[in-house]
């Protein structure tokens, strides 16, 4: 296999789940060579990228073997049979390492399933392994992981988003057909835009969080990357439904979302709020958006400008929800019972003080600093309760939107993907990447990230399509015919 083309990018055309689906079932594909071709392109170019993090290729292996056996006596085949997949290593997979790309869960490996990789794997996925991130998914650009930055497969010198940039980067690179990653305030968004692939954010409770290590709970959704929308909404259809693992799990119908992405997006109503369009998005960008914006109206969709007037807290309200659920959630990691232990332990006090000091990086520990104040006693009414009703009224103007537009389109970053170590020196600088995808995560609607034109250099545009609650459909529609304008 071919390791980078002569730009020096390690992007190459992707393959579609249901070509190689057919391909399985009519014996020209073989399951099992197919995962070892994948895990030929991992040994070639991940010490380049950086992207996975350990192998599960025992597990892999097997369940390539049982694809061949149905495809072999003709057997129906499931949705994903034989489909090479990586999961992020926040969400645990039994008997692999689950590192959350921290140091303090180094040595870690979970006796059980995530319901998300429990589905892929009923669904026939193949697991190819675990993919690197930010610690604990905290992060914009990947930079944060105690096991080294993930680089962009399109440009290597350039940040793949994060914290779920592993996870895109898998599927620009073709290191995995899709991948799962995860989302609190846009860390499958704003990779996907960053590396030129599909993302998708399902609606909070769309899909189980069970076997997720948590970030900030009422944010945190896992969903898939995909090279194109049609498989996303695949994936999406595996995913989601119902757990009694996961209390916030919707009981509504799952629907056959790849179906409903066919439909097309005529007479559909789109929203363009006027604060997405400000000062600091990059002139491309803009352009980009602009163009995809007139595609869609010659889709055969209607178009309007709309506000959303409380977009402007949404940075502030985010990062002291998500630091005062993480300050919560990271409690947990105490060098006690599993993970890192500091030998600096002298007694019960310095076992808990040097192990969570020598675990945490840098960005956990600010985040952890930061939602231990706004939860302290005398700040929380002024800062954390506050920011719980902000984002009441953030949620309140979205579904006012809705009553008047199907689906609300944005650029995904205000930025095009920026160069390793260009933002590490200023957290707000990076908080502020977070600006457009924030919202959407504390609305708890849906969206869909999907590649929309490049920059003069050739650095990947997303558009994100925004739907209300439980309205992916409407937001792959949108997202196919931004798709379709591409080719």
């Amino acid at each position: 296999m071919t390791t980078a083309d002569p730009s020096g990018t390690f992007v190459q055309k992707p393959k579609t789940i249901a070509a190689l689906k057919e391909g399985i079932a009519s014996g020209s594909v073989k399951a099992a060579d197919l995962t070892a071709s994948y895990y030929e392109r991992i040994a070639a170019v991940n010490p380049q990228l950086n992207v996975y993090l350990s192998l599960t290729k025992e597990r892999a292996v097997e369940q390539a073997a049982r694809i061949d056996a149905l495809a072999a006596k003709g057997d129906p085949l499931p949705a994903l049979a034989g489909i090479p997949v990586g999961i992020k290593d926040v969400l645990v997979v039994k008997g692999a390492p689950a590192t959350a790309g921290s140091k303090i869960l180094k040595g870690y490996e979970p006796p059980y399933d995530a319901t998300s990789v429990t589905k892929l794997e009923a669904a026939g996925a193949v697991l190819l392994g675990k993919i690197n991130c930010d610690e604990f998914a905290m992060g914009s650009s990947n930079e944060n992981s105690a096991y080294g930055p993930v680089r962009n497969p399109v440009d290597p010198e350039r940040v793949p988003g994060g914290s779920s940039g592993g996870s895109a980067a898998a599927v620009a690179a073709d290191m995995a057909v899709a991948t799962l990653g995860t989302d609190t305030g846009g860390s499958i968004r704003q990779p996907a835009s960053f590396c030129g692939v599909v993302g998708v954010l399902p609606t909070y409770g769309r899909v189980s969080r069970y076997g997720l290590i948590a970030f900030a709970s009422s944010l945190d959704r896992v969903g898939p990357f995909a090279a194109n929308v049609r498989d996303a909404a695949t994936l999406l259809g595996v995913l989601a439904g119902h757990d009694t693992k996961d209390a916030t799990s919707s009981p509504a119908p799952v629907e056959d979302y790849a179906a409903e992405s066919d439909k097309g997006a005529e007479g559909l109503r789109i929203g363009v709020p006027a604060e997405y369009f400000s000062d600091g998005l990059d002139p491309e960008v803009r352009a980009a958006i602009e163009k995809g914006i007139e595609d869609l109206k010659a889709a055969g969709c209607t178009v309007k400008s709309i506000s959303l007037p409380h977009t402007k807290y949404a940075i502030p309200t985010y990062y002291l929800v998500a630091t005062a659920e993480a300050s919560a959630n990271l409690a947990r990691f105490d060098g006690v019972r599993y993970g890192y232990r500091s030998a600096a332990s002298e007694n019960l006090a310095a076992m808990y003080k040097h192990s969570r000091d020598e675990g945490f990086g840098p960005e956990v520990k600010r985040r952890i600093l930061l939602g231990t104040y706004a939860l302290s006693a005398g700040y929380y009414d002024a800062y954390y309760l506050k920011a719980q009703q902000v984002r009441r009224l953030l949620a309140e103007e979205f579904l006012r939107a809705f009553t008047e537009v199907d689906a609300i389109v944005t650029p995904t970053s205000p930025v095009p993907p920026f160069k390793l170590g260009e933002k590490t020196g200023d957290p707000l600088a990076m908080y502020l990447a977070d600006i457009y995808t924030v919202t959407a995560s504390l609305a708890g609607i849906c969206g869909v990230t999907v590649p929309c034109g490049s920059t003069s250099s050739g650095l990947p545009v997303g558009m994100q399509v925004l739907a209300s609650h439980l309205r992916e459909s409407t937001a792959f529609r949108v997202a196919r015919a931004v798709e379709a304008a591409q080719k």
